[in-house]
């Protein structure tokens, strides 16, 4: 598996390409923004013309912003109905017995419809979605959350290995985005309650930067506050993930959970913030900006 075609080469895209490279692998890599591809000829690895040429690799990794995104790319269209099918995409170009792992965090069901299709030509697939933003995917120490089967998964380990510091199979195709999907939930909920929390403080005359060295050793003390906390100190929102990426999650995650009859108050909630943050022009912004949500409501900015 030393020969890889990665597609998508964007925040988390680039630094995880870098990586495999860095780690040996021969990279054939594609974007839609050929640019960005060019950046990593430097770095040895070869530039795509097309993502025909990307297919022609025995192991295929995309990581895209969405379902429709991979759909198009893998099988040519947008969505299952469209007769508008591109001749440009992977289905029709790798051979049988390739391996797709597609990183992109995405809805579980379009992930098994990928998959579905992918087999009726003896393409193997899993879905490997990741978490820990920019800082993580340039450190290769990703949390790799894996669906998929179990020597599809053994054979991919290396390539994990590379990328992140753990990487789980939870189960079989899709699972790895129910996983990511639930994960995506759970950080957006902690960063809403840390902003939340540190503007009491803050207009309660407590320095907000005590607090959080006060408590992050406590109970409240997580990865989320340790590493948002100090970007809502600086008022710092370069984005790792953006609001709006977050928000395609929550979306997905609150379709998920509405088809499985499964509850969402919490994330309802949070994306609603998300998409106000959005309509004032901070989708750009790391999901750390959710503060602004609250420093908007109260006039207070959380710093010391």
């Amino acid at each position: 598996m030393k020969e890889i075609g990665f597609i998508g080469l964007g925040i988390m895209g680039k630094p995880m390409a870098r990586n495999l490279l860095k780690a040996g692998y021969r990279v054939t890599v594609f974007n839609r923004t050929r640019s960005k591809a060019e950046e990593l000829r430097a770095d040895g690895a070869t530039v795509a013309d097309s993502i025909a040429e990307a297919a022609k690799c025995p192991v295929i990794v995309t990581m895209l912003p969405n379902g429709p995104d991979v759909r198009k790319v893998v099988l040519g269209s947008e969505t299952a109905e469209s007769a508008d099918r591109s001749a440009d995409n992977v289905i029709d170009y790798a051979a049988p017995g390739t391996l797709v792992i597609d990183m992109s965090s995405i809805s579980p069901v379009v992930s098994k419809e990928i998959g579905a299709e992918l087999a009726k030509k003896g393409i193997r697939m899993l879905d490997a979605p990741v978490s820990g933003g920019e800082p993580k995917a340039i450190s290769g120490e990703l949390a790799i959350m894996v669906g998929g089967d179990e020597k599809d998964f053994e054979e991919a380990k290396p390539l994990f290995d590379v990328l992140g510091s753990s990487a789980l199979l939870v189960g079989p195709l899709g699972s790895g985005n129910t996983c990511k999907l639930t994960n995506q939930i759970i950080v957006a909920v902690n960063i809403a309650a840390l902003s939340e929390g540190m503007v009491l403080a803050k207009k309660m005359g407590t320095d907000p930067e005590k607090v959080f060295q006060a408590i992050k050793g406590g109970l409240a003390g997580s990865s989320v506050m340790n590493a948002k906390m100090p970007m809502i100190l600086a008022q710092d929102f370069k984005p790792g993930f953006k609001i709006d990426l977050h928000i395609k999650d929550l979306n997905n995650a609150i379709e998920a959970a509405e088809a499985n009859g499964s509850p969402t108050p919490l994330a309802s909630l949070v994306r609603e913030m998300m998409k106000e943050l959005h309509e004032d022009g901070n989708g750009q912004c790391d999901h750390s900006g959710l503060a602004l949500y609250y420093q908007k409501l109260t006039g207070t900015l959380i710093e010391s």
